[in-house]
Formats: C-alpha cells, structure tokens, sequence
C-alpha cells in the first residue's frame, strides 16, 4: 500500500481527520472546508466549526463527501475500531528505545518507518495516539514529536509515580484517619482498612512527617486533604499515629521537631570515615606527658571531656585542666562533620542519651578514660592564693588519666580530708567562688530531681527521686570548668584567636548578686537576667560574673566547645587559629538555630515524664510555694519536681507573700499539651 503524507496544503470534503478535545484525540468527518476553516461532524454525531490549524497531523481515509449521515458515522465507528486495535498492540516504549539518540524530533510519518515497511491511515493516527499518551517519553510540538533523553524520562517517570501514588493516599487516607480518630475518642482499636504496603508506607510517612512538622509543598497538601473535617487539636497527627500503631505511647516528638535521630545507629552511615579518624589515631600516639590528672564525673558518665591536677605554686596554685581533643584527627567540612554539627550536642533525658559524636568517638576513643593514651589541651592556670588568675598557659599533649573519680567518692575525700590534692582543689574553688560573687555572680543552687523510667510503651512508669547532693565536688568541678572556659577565653583575646564566646553584657543590679536557694528568690533573680547569646567579640557574662565566656571544656558533649578547641590547637600548632572571625560569624548563624532546636528537647522531654508522674497521682496532694503573685494569676513552684504551675490568685487566698507554702492537688494534667490545671490550694 502506497504511503500517505501527513496534512497537505488542505483538507476537501469527506476526509477523515483527528483533533484534540479533552486531552484526547477526536474522530471528525469533514463536511465542508473554505479558506482554512472546516465544519465536521464528529464521531460523537456533534457538528463543529474547527480552524484547519487544529487537526492533528494525520489525516484520510478521503471518501466520497456525498456519503450519507449513515455512511459517516458507520465510517468513523470502523476507523476508531480498527485504530484502537492498532493502538493495543505497539510497544511505544519499545518505539522510543529505537529513536532515542538519533534525533531530538521528528514527524509522524518518521517514526512510522521504523515499525513498519509500509502502513496506512489507521497505522498512522494509531501510533500518532498512542505517542501522545507516552507523555513521558514523547513531547508533541505540531507537526513533529520530540523525543526526550533518558535523564528526562527517568525524571518524568518518578514524578508520575509520585503523582499516582500522592493521588492513592489521598483516595484512602481521610477514610483512615476518620477511622483513625473515632477510634481515639472512644477508646477502642481502629477497623483498618487493608492497605496496599506502598500505601501504608505513604500515610506512615504523612503522619510522621506532621508529627515533626517537616513537610515538603506536597506532603503539606495531602496532609491539608486527609485531614478535612477533623478537628483542629494539638498534636493531631501523633495521637493518629499512636492510635494506628505506626508511632508508640510517650512517643518523643521534640525529636522529630528537630531532627535528632536517637541513639548511636546514625553514625552507622559513617563508618568509613570513623575509621579513618581511628587509624589516624593510633599512627599518631605518643607518650603521655601527663598521667597524675583526675576527673570527676558521675558514675555513669562514659563521654569524659575534663580532668585536672593542682599543686601548690609559692603561696599561690598551679592548675592543669587537661580537655578532650576530639578535632584531634578531624576532618572539617566531612559528611560525619557536617551530621555532628546538625546534632548541636549530646542529649541526657530519662529514657536515656544520645551522644553528639559517634560512640566509638566520644565515649571511646576520646573520652578520657584511666589508662588509656589521649590526646588533649592542657592548660596551665597559676593563681595568687586569693584565686586571681595571673598567668594561663595552653599546649597540647598527650595524656594518660590516673583515675576516673565520681562525685560522691570526691566529696567524702575531701570531706574527710583523704586526699590532699582534692583538699587543695576545694580550697581554690572556694577562692574561686568568692572572686565571682564579688564580681556580681549570680548562683542558683536548687534541688534536682531525678526523672528514670521502668517499662516500655503504655505500660512505662515514672519515679522521681531527689539526686543526693555533693557540694564539694561539685563546687570544684563547677568553678574549675568556669575558670577554663573565661580564663582561655582572655588568653584567646590576648593572642588575637577567634573564638565563640557567650556573653551576657548586662548591667545588674546589687540585688541579684550571691546565693540563692529559695524558689521566691531564684525566679526574682532568673527575672533579672537575659539569656546569653554566641558571639565572636570577647564580653562579660554578668551571671557568671566573668569579663569573658567561651565554652571549651565539653568538646565531647557541644559542637561550640568542640569548635573553640580547634581554633586553640590550630593556633598552638601553627600559630593560625582554623577559622578567621567572619568566617565563625558565618557559622553562628546556623549553629544558633541547631542549638535552640536541640535544646527545646533537653528543656521539654523531661518536663513531659515530671507531668506523666503526677498524671497518676493528680489527687494526692504536692508541696509547693508561691513564688509570684503579680497579676491575675499566680506562680506556684515544686522544688522537689522543678516544675512550676499557675493558678488563679483567688484560689489561694486574699494574703498572699513570695514564700508562702501551700499544698496543691490537679484537676487535670495533660502532659501531651504542657496543660495542668489546679483543683486544690491548700495553705499549710
């Protein structure tokens, strides 16, 4: 059979044509045609006016244009039968392997060549239709079809297997969820539907995605479409998640907010380059220069980022404070830097920690454990008997801790006077102390509790016992690590080294200087203060009553302090610190954000099991103390949980006084919300 042509100059009277309508191509017979305007009647029986211009470009049989109203529409019904059955049978897929990479476009008539010697009409507009629903692979620009590249087409085919898949989630999910949520309010199991697994997966990952509020444009919009007609409470999306199984009872959700993936199986995806860091290690070991320091920890610390030694110097103190050095063998800029610097810091909640570097880092290779050989900053301190800080000098060096001390076993050497050298560290922390609050120092000493969790899921419980203090120890490591971090952060402003500082350059009034132990004075105080904010330029904290802050001493445990001990042992080896001042103020803007997102989960979770506790003992009764009364409402604080409650001032009397003591009871605590509501206030 002799080869047509596509649409010639025109198009006479009975031709059979095609058209687009509806995203679809139209069967038409044409009836008349003057100066390039057609009037057809198509397959459907419909007449139309229709430019020329908007045939497809594959046209004929051309019949007689006498043919009968009968004979037309008997003529297109066979045409569209015959072509649909040419259509079922070619492989277009096959078509577009064949003329990929021979040309970019070409017209019909071409790639008709290439599956047929010879082909007809209905060949034609078959093919011709069949290429216009491969919208991934052909791009038809009349009167020829472009052919996309490979790259093109994998791209096409993935976002149409989105599509379908955004399209089947929404189909099913507002039935689920509906379900979903009846099933929570009436407290019964939910009848779930039998999802497809890919479903499943897609909803699972709405719902988890709402939970941590880290949506993308179009989960955001399926999210909007599933969720219609559900009310609008908090955490709507957890309780739903709970509710189907796919998230567990006491779920963390502040984790998801900030994108803090639990546990130590993140660094798993870094392996290779921990090992790396490990053999750089061992290839660079040397002797330990000092193995007399001491640190002091709790018992279940396993990241170790500070030890010390002291020793008399003339009527004054000499004072080593040896610090990790995890950037030792880093790699700024790495992948396993890049994920560090996204956790921020190391978190200690009552399920448990989750470390800011990789365990087989920070609680083994560089922690400093007794015995082991490390790497660290040692810094040398030399302070008149009074504690004024006379001389700091840094150098690196290799170390080998003597032992790993606990605060208990600390404070009863020293409150027994067994060990000289922790006698002697009291004495100067005690020195130390005294210099800062006359400086302005703001001290808050408070109970605190200790949140731990027995069981799993729904059946967890939650025991609060007050930490048994030890204010020896503790006054030794705390003025010790405040004396490295200020006293380096004046020997980095003397040597020109940038380092990120926080600061509190404020002014405060006599009145929140000292010691304060009761909640009343703790909050008047706490009201006093700002929080202090990272910057590069060296400026006094007025809380801590220093001239400069700059956290070194928990490289381990905070990416800031991890940062400040490079820019120190990049200076001491080189004379250079790593980075220059623009380029860390550069860093503090996202290193800010991370900080505030982690530390909200610090702040919250363990707030949350402190309200899961009295949610099981809402009516028994709490001690409390009030601690504000300005304004309609009043604050009550529990010292024994570090928890603050507000109530109506009516409730609890007309006499009301900073320190007055009360007992209190809860009409309802919900720990999911942060809500907690008084029943009782009673006076003692």
């Amino acid at each position: 059979m002799a080869k047509t042509t596509p649409l010639g100059p025109t198009v006479r009277p009975g031709t059979v044509v095609e058209f687009m309508h509806g995203d679809q191509p139209q069967l038409a017979w044409v009836l008349e045609e003057s100066s390039g305007k057609l009037r057809l009647l198509t397959i459907n029986k419909r007449e139309m006016k229709l430019p020329a211009a908007r045939l497809l470009p594959w046209h004929g049989p051309m019949l007689s244009a006498d043919a009968s109203r009968q004979d037309i529409q008997n003529i297109l019904n066979e045409r569209q039968e015959a072509r649909g059955e040419i259509q079922a049978g070619l492989d277009v897929m096959e078509l577009w392997e064949l003329a990929q990479g021979e040309v970019e476009s070409a017209p019909l008539d071409w790639f008709a060549d290439l599956l047929w010697e010879e082909w007809d009409e209905d060949r034609l507009a078959a093919l011709g239709r069949a290429m216009l629903q491969a919208k991934t692979h052909f791009k038809f620009r009349p009167p020829v079809f472009e052919i996309w590249p490979a790259e093109k087409v994998a791209l096409k085919l993935r976002q149409q297997a989105e599509e379908k898949e955004r399209e089947a989630i929404t189909s099913v999910g507002q039935t689920l969820l509906k379900d979903l949520w009846d099933a929570y309010n009436q407290g019964r199991k939910p009848r779930l539907p039998d999802l497809a697994p890919d479903l499943a997966k897609g909803l699972e990952r709405i719902l988890r995605g709402k939970v941590g509020e880290i949506l993308d444009e179009t989960d955001r919009k399926i999210w909007t479409a599933i969720s219609k007609g559900l009310p609008d409470v908090p955490h709507l999306a957890l309780l739903l998640a709970q509710t189907w199984g796919v998230l567990p009872p006491h779920h963390n959700y502040h984790l998801d907010e900030a994108e803090y993936a639990w546990g130590d199986e993140w660094s798993q995806s870094f392996t290779n380059e921990i090992k790396e860091i490990e053999n750089r290690f061992s290839n660079q070991a040397e002797a330990p220069e000092i193995e007399d320091a001491v640190s002091i920890d709790a018992s279940t610390t396993r990241d170790i980022d500070d030890a010390f030694r002291i020793e008399r110097h003339g009527t004054g103190y000499r004072l080593s404070i040896v610090l990790a050095r995890p950037e030792a063998h880093w790699t700024f800029g790495s992948p396993l830097d890049k994920a560090v610097l996204h956790r921020a810091t190391s978190l200690y909640l009552p399920e448990g920690t989750s470390h800011m570097m990789p365990e087989r880092l920070g609680t083994g290779q560089y922690s400093l454990l007794a015995g082991e050989p490390r790497p660290a900053l040692v810094t040398d301190f030399f302070l008149a008997a009074d504690g004024t800080l006379e001389k700091v000098e840094p150098r690196t060096a290799w170390v080998r801790i003597k032992a790993n001390t606990t605060y208990e076993d600390a404070d009863r050497a020293i409150a027994e006077r067994t060990d000289e050298s922790l006698m002697l560290a009291h004495d100067l922390a005690t020195h130390l102390l005294e210099r800062r609050l006359a400086s302005g120092a703001c001290v808050i000493r408070k109970p605190e509790p200790i949140v731990s969790l027995e069981g799993d899921g729904a059946q967890t419980s939650v025991n609060i016992d007050l930490k048994e203090p030890s204010p020896r120890s503790e006054l030794v490591v705390s003025e010790f690590m405040i004396l490295a971090n200020s006293g380096l952060a004046l020997w980095a402003r003397d040597n020109g080294v940038p380092l990120l500082h926080r600061t509190q350059d404020i002014a405060l009034p006599t009145e929140a200087a000292g010691i304060f132990t009761e909640p009343a004075e703790i909050l008047r105080s706490v009201k006093l203060l700002l929080p202090p904010t990272l910057e590069t330029a060296p400026k006094r904290h007025a809380a801590l009553g220093v001239p400069a802050y700059a956290p070194i001493t928990s490289p381990l445990r905070r990416y800031t302090d991890f940062i400040n001990m490079a820019q120190v042992s990049s200076f001491l080896a080189s004379g250079e610190p790593r980075l220059d001042r623009d380029e860390l103020d550069q860093l503090i803007t996202h290193l800010n954000m991370r900080i505030q997102a982690v530390s909200a989960v610090q702040r919250f979770r363990p707030r949350y099991w402190k309200l899961v506790y009295l949610t099981k003992r809402r009516r028994e009764f709490q001690p409390a103390v009030l601690v504000d009364e300005a304004g309609p409402m009043a604050t009550l604080a529990m010292p024994h949980l570090q928890v603050n409650v507000r109530a109506p001032r009516k409730m609890l009397g007309d006499k009301l006084y900073p320190g007055q003591r009360f007992q209190i009871n809860f009409s309802r605590i919900d720990p999911l919300t942060n809500e907690i509501r008084l029943s009782e206030a009673l006076e003692e």
